[in-house]
Parts: structure tokens; sequence; C-alpha cells
């Protein structure tokens, strides 16, 4: 008779940055966006103020977000099995396998998806590419503040070279473009997740928030 076993599968910290990103790219989109094209003024007409503040909650979020993907690139190496690396850069034959298994099932090649306790291997390739654009959002930020700033040794390091690889306004648009390939990426995240969640009955969805994952046993 089939049972099910519970599975630690996502760490602490992996559930922390996972919220504190997902809470903060919100954040970072809304005041981001307003920052490019502000859509609404105050009741005295003085469109400095809700510039200033939109100003302010955009950096706060921007630091908060720029600890939190720091950290999480960290947990590659410090993590367990299931956050390291090799789960991002398929490094064996058996992750590469599942993600074109992976692939063949997405594109309704293969009936079954193939058992992955934690990312697939085609998961874990979207979610590095995602990482390095975050840290191109990070970097080009950076950069916008190295500008505003006249400098500083921080912001030189944290961006401020990119300016030296391409204009302001190459990074201002790439800076607001990944903005929105990063929005369709987390309606495509959240469809998979749930859609995952249905054809293996794992818990996939609240694992986020518990960590655990349920599996069968026989």
């Amino acid at each position: 008779m089939a049972t099910t076993h519970r599975v630690y599968i996502w760490e602490l910290p992996v559930r922390i940055t996972h919220w504190v990103n997902a809470i903060t790219i919100v954040i970072l989109s809304v005041t981001g966006y307003y920052i490019g094209s502000p859509f609404f003024d105050s009741p005295n007409d003085d469109s400095l103020l809700p510039m200033a503040l939109m100003r302010f909650i955009h950096f706060v979020a921007a630091y908060a977000f720029t600890a939190s993907v720091l950290f999480r690139i960290y947990w590659w190496f410090a993590g367990n099995e299931y956050a390291r690396l090799n789960q991002f850069i398929p490094t064996s034959m058996g992750r590469v396998q599942n993600a074109v298994q992976t692939g063949l099932f997405y594109g309704f090649l293969e009936d079954h998806i193939p058992h992955s306790p934690g990312h697939t291997g085609m998961a874990g390739i979207a979610y590095f590419f995602l990482f390095m654009m975050f840290l191109f959002l990070i970097f080009s930020g950076f950069a916008m503040l190295h500008l505003a700033n006249g400098g500083g040794l921080i912001y030189t390091i944290g961006g401020g070279w990119m300016l030296s690889v391409m204009n302001a306004g190459t990074l201002r648009m790439l800076h607001h473009v990944l903005m929105w390939i990063i929005w369709a990426f987390v309606i495509f995240h959240i469809y998979i997740g749930w859609h995952n969640d249905i054809v293996e009955r794992n818990g996939l969805v609240s694992s986020i928030f518990s960590g655990y994952k349920f599996f069968g046993k026989h």
C-alpha cells in the first residue's frame, strides 16, 4: 500500500530569501515605475514630495533585495543538497537528463515529470539565469546611484564600473526592461508551481512556507 513521507527540502534561509525577494520585487517594481513615469502628484501639486518618498522606499527595498540575493548566492555553497549551486548549473549527467526530460514534459512529449525532490533540472537553470538578472539589476541600480551621488567607493564597486561598459541611458533602459522580464517569469513561476503541485501532489506550494514536501513510499 502506498504511503507518503515528509522530506525537509527548503531550509529556513531559502524560504526567507524567497519571500524577501518576492516582497521587494513588488515594492521595487511599483516605486521604480513611478520614478520612471510618475502617475500621481501630491495634493498641493508639489511633485517633489511623492518622488522623494518613492525614491526612499525604492532605495530601502533595493538594499534589502541586494542583501537577500547575496545571501542566497552564499547559500549555494553553505546550504543543503537542494540549495547548492549544482542544482542550478547541471554538473552531472543525471541533472542534464533531468532538465531534458522536464523540457519534454512541458512540451507534451513526455507523460510524466521526472522525480526531483528539489528543483527540476530545467527549473534550476531558469533560476540561475533569474539570479543573473537580479545581479544585473543590483549593479545597474548602484551605477545609477553612482551618477546621482557624484561617485563614491561603495557605489563604484557596487555598479559604478558598469558606466565604463555602457552609457547611463542604456543601463536605465535595461534596468526597466528586466523588470518586465522578471514579472513574466513570476507569472510563469506561479503557474508552474500550482501545476506541478496538482500533478505531483507533493505539497510544492506549501513547501515554501513549511520547508517540507511529500513523496510517495511503497
